[in-house]
């Protein structure tokens, strides 16, 4: 269905959210109440039950008077499960989850981990929802697995060079996130006293979105080289900038040309000519992508927001997907860059 097909129908899906309090489920909310495709949203929380949803999320008053659920109803067509790492296994169990509805989690349980089936989650067979790498697997699937906030942002930094076989030396990738991506319970490092004009190094080299990253890059090119990875906390709500390096024998103009091959249908991902920043993609689904050329290095900056490309935002695309949709609808969305 065309977004105009949509937008002439007076008929659309009912769409569930399972885990409804937090971060990515606000931003889920505040995109599926306008989305064309969507004609209900329901909304299931066991710690808010028959609350306002603006109790859990203040910016929804004057927005929607829906209450939070206790359990989705059977008309759910699709299902996107927020309830966090680690409770995928009992959601299915519980059967919160109607019966013939498409489900995208949210969480990092059914992620492919290179070497391993770990896409196998629940006894179902989840496919990897980065569009830009499995748009097709996506379109036909029941069950898909969103990806990680800094494994999307990195992977769209690597696979056009990994397309070509040319990640033949070590990389080395530094990247920096904001608050939110530790999720909307406070914790040592997110309360605003410690975050508030200070920036650290976290999981170095350990970080669980590996797995995903070299899972990818082992689907487009035969052998993996070593990828050094320094996530880091930055002083700030959103967003995501990672930097990546290394010696692949490659000029500046071939590997634009990768690119703007590789992402030539991804209406999502942008080549930038000047150098890019967070502020540029925050609000919004894009990825803004900058190219340089130092002595025999390629530098590859990559730039997200990380609840929106990085979870909800693609959560949404791939719903898009999934229904046979165009992939934008609902996330045409500005940033405010000032």
């Amino acid at each position: 269905m065309t977004s105009e097909e949509v937008n002439s129908s007076k008929d659309g899906i009912t769409v569930g959210i399972i885990g409804g309090a937090g971060y990515t489920a606000g931003e889920l909310i505040r995109l599926l109440l306008h989305h064309p495709g969507v004609a209900n949203l329901e909304v299931q929380s066991s710690s808010h039950e028959g609350e306002p949803l603006y109790k859990a999320h203040p910016d929804f008053l004057g927005e929607t008077e829906a209450n939070f659920i206790d359990a989705l109803s059977s008309n759910c067509a699709l299902v996107f499960m927020c309830s966090g790492h680690g409770k995928s296994k009992d959601i299915f169990a519980s059967g919160l989850i109607p019966s013939g509805a498409k489900v995208i989690d949210l969480s990092s349980d059914a992620r492919w981990e290179y070497g391993s089936d770990r896409h196998i989650c629940c006894e179902k067979n989840f496919i990897y929802g980065l569009p830009e790498l499995e748009h097709d697997s996506i379109a036909s699937a029941k069950y898909v697995a969103n990806p990680g906030c800094f494994a999307t942002a990195i992977q769209l930094g690597l696979l056009p060079l990994a397309s070509q076989h040319m990640l033949r030396s070590e990389v080395h990738i530094s990247a920096i996130t904001g608050s939110t991506g530790a999720g909307a319970h406070p914790g040592a490092t997110t309360h605003f006293s410690w975050r508030s004009n200070n920036a650290s190094v976290y999981k170095a080299f350990t970080h669980q979105h590996l797995g995903e990253i070299k899972a990818s890059i082992d689907h487009l090119q035969p052998e993996i080289p070593p990828i050094q990875f320094l996530p880091m906390r930055g002083a700030f709500t959103r967003g995501i900038l990672a930097t990546m390096y290394g010696s692949f024998g490659v000029g500046i103009e071939e590997a634009r040309e990768w690119f703007q091959e590789f992402y030539s249908q991804a209406p999502f991902v942008h080549i930038s000519e000047e150098p890019v920043s967070v502020k540029s993609v925050v609000n919004t689904n894009k990825a803004y992508i900058h190219l340089e050329e130092h002595e025999t290095k390629l530098l590859v900056t990559v730039v997200i927001d990380n609840l929106l490309k990085g979870a909800s935002g693609q959560a949404v695309q791939n719903m898009n997907i999934m229904m046979g949709w165009d992939q934008t609808l609902g996330l045409k969305l500005k940033a405010t860059a000032f």
